[in-house]
């Protein structure tokens, strides 16, 4: 029809013509002016659509990080709150200022930004305050912050009291308290942690700890930093909500719903943006109101996406762990049940592998923590490496899970434990050093060793336990009979505590050394023994190592020292040598432990010989340093016990006041009827007299290895040959004969 009238309007008269074409003229602009219409209707409701999807994404991730920041101040606190030396250092009689403010305040501003620390003791007082970086007056700090962290410490005071218990299934370490709130008419997040025992060495009444207070203003640094990250326009918090409508919000609660003010943004309004770029383009032309709607739509699409990217982000977040970007111990736990559900119904295994770092207290105590980030880093990129199809999860500290699926997971899952072990041979570059450090690897599979998750966890523990125990820098699998041996310590432990609580069964025995040439007795070393009711006499080889790892040792040690002194006392001559473990000696409180016993038992310090080990001596050496010069200017003697079997080097004595080497068993053993001596032992000998330092030579037991050692000019000798170990009064009446003599 319309083609016909135009087609008229063309060969009909002019008048007609014209009315016509300007009826088609008209009808089209109305039909133009309605597709524009309709058109810059769905423009601008798609440009509100864009402003609030972006105005929603800015709220969903300034909420989140506000969450996450929560989180992250009481897990800061942790690093320097779940450890001994803490304890210690705030409960010692004369603090170090220089101390706290290294471990647990300056460095908290300095690395994680911390605004403000302060410590109370076990009675609320304030003891310690950093306010800015810098150290402040604790009493003048506690009135300029008024009341405002009171509340939280009476909870958490009333958390311990009650004997409350940190979920084992997540990673924090110990109790807490943590709110928002308002200090000095500035909104903070409050958080409080209680200074506590890592290894549970040191108990405390529950209640009277310290507790650290970390305060980190929302309006300072924070929201610098969270409006340079997210790029949020004049971000800032006021304490009442924005009388501008193009502001945007995010109210502060506290957990009680208190409302201590709002963070305002200008939010990024991509629709308005984009709706100026297009107006003229639809005035211009038409045909372009088609195309930029095809690139509207194109950039709501990326601004649907982007929200779409930060809300997986924030599931991310929720399931990976912060420092190393691996899975954590939830994403860890549901994808195992998931993976351990499918090995049930039938047609793959699964291996579960336990990483676990040797040594890495060692690294953090010796480098630092940033240090010890920084390697857990390196193992997580390793791990990744090794095993990019499988998943890695960081469980906590230094130690990591793999969970590897195969039609044969125990024959592959060795491999993937093997190419770790093999990987962390080679030093790990940190960027400004290297560091060498090995892995024990405990391994379970499914459905052999089970298919229920948590005694699956439990059975690679144990593996990993065995792997530690054999040495280690290597791998295990999980046998039965390696749940019996963990039954069996435990089972020691518990009787080895019980007898030290009672004192039944644990006995102190002493074997004489003699004069080489001579033959004199010189003293004796003190060596302990555990009758057991039911076990017989239990050697120290058996009980001592389960008493260092569940921190028996330094009571025990600490024991037979005390024992061995009072014995030692009443002999009319005679030194007594007591061992030291390598947890005395990282005591900074050693040496007044030691000379504390000497005063009650009131021997003489120059009849008293410690003796320390070789790989003690060294992995304690800067705390070592201290304590034996200490112990050495007041008379007593050191010697380096088991010589020969740890790093052999005297380089390493350089610097040590050292007065004596035992040469180890070993070495002594290897003296044979018939074959000679033993250059290894002539040349300790040789070196130990140029380096102006005794020797001692432990196991002897034949008289050719009396002979050969006294030839080369050999100190002292001690050894079956000579004298057996001996009760209290037999050792008394043998120095009392010697005497006489």
């Amino acid at each position: 029809m319309l083609i016909e009238r135009i087609r008229r309007a063309i060969t009909g008269v002019p008048v007609a013509r014209e009315a016509i074409v300007s009826q088609i003229i008209t009808r089209t602009l109305l039909i133009v002016l309605l597709m524009a219409g309709l058109v810059a209707t769905f423009v601008w409701v798609a440009a509100r659509t864009s402003d609030e999807l972006s105005i929603e994404r800015q709220q969903h991730v300034i909420a989140t990080v506000l969450e996450q920041n929560f989180r992250a101040i009481a897990h800061d606190q942790e690093a320097a709150t779940v450890w001994d030396d803490s304890v210690r250092e705030l409960r010692a009689p004369r603090r170090d200022a220089q101390w706290l403010d290294d471990n647990l305040g300056i460095w908290f501003h300095s690395y994680y930004g911390h605004d403000e620390i302060f410590i109370v003791d076990s009675r609320d007082r304030p003891i310690y305050a950093m306010r800015g970086g810098r150290r402040y007056d604790p009493a003048a700090y506690a009135r300029s912050i008024g009341s405002a962290a009171d509340p939280l410490i009476a909870e958490l005071r009333a958390k311990i009291r009650n004997g409350f218990n940190v979920p084992k299934a997540t990673s924090v370490l110990s109790p807490g308290a943590i709110d928002l709130g308002t200090i000095q008419g500035h909104p903070a997040i409050i958080s409080v942690k209680p200074v506590v025992s890592d290894t549970g060495e040191i108990v405390q009444k529950p209640g009277t700890e310290y507790l650290h207070i970390s305060i980190r203003y929302l309006d300072g640094s924070f929201v610098a930093d969270l409006s340079r990250r997210y790029q949020l326009a004049d971000g800032h918090f006021a304490s009442s909500p924005p009388a501008d409508a193009d502001l945007s919000r995010v109210a502060l609660r506290t957990r009680t719903g208190t409302l201590i003010g709002y963070f305002i943004w200008t939010p990024f309004r991509p629709g308005t943006v984009m709706l100026g770029q297009v107006m003229p383009a639809l005035v211009v032309s038409l045909l372009l109101m088609f195309g930029t709607i095809a690139w509207l739509l194109r950039r709501i699409s990326r601004s649907a996406l982007q929200l779409s990217a930060a809300k997986v982000h924030a599931q991310h977040l929720a399931n990976h762990d912060p420092l190393t970007g691996l899975a954590n111990r939830a994403l860890f736990d549901r994808q195992l049940s998931l993976d351990l559900a499918r090995v049930g119904a039938g047609g793959t295994s699964l291996a579960l592998l336990y990483v676990d770092l040797d040594h890495f207290k060692n690294v953090n105590d010796h480098l630092g923590h940033p240090t010890g980030d920084l390697l857990i880093c390196a193992l997580a990129r390793v791990l990744g490496h090794v095993a990019p199809n499988d998943l890695v999860a960081r469980l906590g500290g230094d130690e990591f899970a793999i969970i590897h699926i195969a039609d044969n997971a125990a024959k592959s899952g060795e491999r993937l434990a093997r190419a770790i072990q093999k990987a962390l041979a080679r030093p790990i570059d940190l960027g400004h050093g290297e560091v060498l450090i090995g892995a024990s690897i405990g391994l379970a599979v499914a459905p052999a060793d089970g298919i229920d998750p948590v005694e699956l966890v439990r059975k690679a523990d144990i593996a990993l336990y065995d792997a530690k125990h054999r040495g280690r820098r290597r791998h295990s699998f999980f046998t039965e009979p390696m749940g019996e041996r963990i039954r069996e310590r435990n089972e020691v432990e518990r009787e080895l505590r019980e007898a030290m609580r009672t004192g039944a069964g644990l006995d102190v025995v002493y074997q004489p050394f003699f004069a080489a040439q001579g033959g004199e007795p010189l003293g004796a070393e003190a060596l302990i023994r555990w009758n057991h009711p039911t076990r017989g006499t239990v050697l120290p080889d058996s009980f001592i190592p389960i008493a260092e790892e569940c921190g028996l040792i330094e009571t025990l040690n600490e024991w037979v020292l005390e024992q061995a002194c009072f014995t030692a006392a009443r002999w009319p001559t005679g030194t007594i040598a007591v061992n030291l473990s390598a947890v005395q000696l990282r005591n900074v409180t050693l040496a007044e432990r030691v000379y504390a016993i000497l005063k009650r038992t009131r021997l003489s310090p120059s009849r008293l010989e410690l003796e320390i080990t070789e790989t003690s001596f060294l992995e304690s050496s800067e705390k070592c340093r201290s304590n034996l010069g200490w112990l050495r200017d007041i008379g007593v003697q050191i010697a380096l016990d088991d010589f020969g079997t740890g790093y052999s080097s005297f380089k390493h004595l350089r610097g040590f006041d050292i007065d004596r080497i035992k040469i180890d068993q070993s070495f002594v053993a290897s003296i044979q009827l018939g074959q000679g001596g033993s250059p290894v032992i002539q040349a300790i000998v040789d070196l130990a007299r140029v380096s102006g330092l005794t020797t001692t030579a432990e196991g002897v037991e034949t008289e050719q290895q009396r002979l050969f050692l006294k030839s080369i000019g050999c100190d002292v000798l001690q050894g079956f040959l000579l004298a057996e170990p001996m009760s209290a009064r037999d050792a008394e009446a043998r120095f009392a004969a010697a005497l006489d003599k």
